[in-house]
């Protein structure tokens, strides 16, 4: 998004009113979740098991770090690459164009659709919403809803590395539901930066 805004000339202000409000969605809704989670966790303790990723990736961890670290780093980036390319020939075959056609001016279902397109595991979600945005295609709200869903590769590395599945999903359900009511709250009021 902000390479994307920088290399367009967006005014600095609109940027930053971007951000902040990227910015004061994500606090909010981590507070809300950290609360929740602290209230339905009281008492209990998880330990962190990093010796699972180890085991299932072996990577001999204890035979040093660096050897493991660049194990586990060329492993993401096989993945990272693989899925990329996937996602980003599909988007090549659908086309940017009948992406845009489907949200175009539609207030509830186009944060629903931006949403779905922020999901998708690499920067080509966040390069198509932002240049949607530019042309006036969709509005902020709409925008908005894509970008906050936007993990990057963090989804794909999410599933890649963790075994919970059922957790992987209520976490991607989660950063769904935030982004489009979020969106579709900035749609109603009406925000237009």
């Amino acid at each position: 998004m902000l390479p994307i805004f920088l290399s367009e000339g967006v005014a600095l202000d609109v940027i930053i009113k971007i951000l902040v409000i990227k910015l004061l969605i994500g606090m909010i809704a981590g507070f809300l979740i950290d609360f929740i989670i602290n209230l339905k966790n009281r008492g209990k303790q998880e330990e962190e098991k990093i010796i699972d990723l180890c085991e299932k990736e072996h990577c001999d961890c204890e035979h040093g770090i660096f050897k493991s670290a660049l194990k586990h780093t060329v492993n993401i980036f096989i993945f990272i690459f693989v899925i990329t390319f996937v996602i980003n020939l599909a988007i090549h075959i659908i086309g940017q164009e009948n992406i845009a056609a489907f949200m175009l001016d539609r207030p509830i279902l186009g944060p629903i659709v931006s949403g779905i397109i922020g999901l998708i595991p690499n920067c080509a979600s966040s390069v198509i919403i932002t240049q949607m945005y530019l042309e006036n295609i969709i509005s902020v709200g709409t925008m908005m809803a894509g970008l906050l869903v936007g993990a990057g590769v963090g989804l794909a590395v999410l599933f890649r590395t963790n075994k919970g599945i059922k957790n992987n999903i209520k976490i991607t359900l989660l950063l769904y539901a935030i982004g489009v009511i979020s969106g579709i709250i900035l749609e109603l009021i009406g925000l237009n930066i």
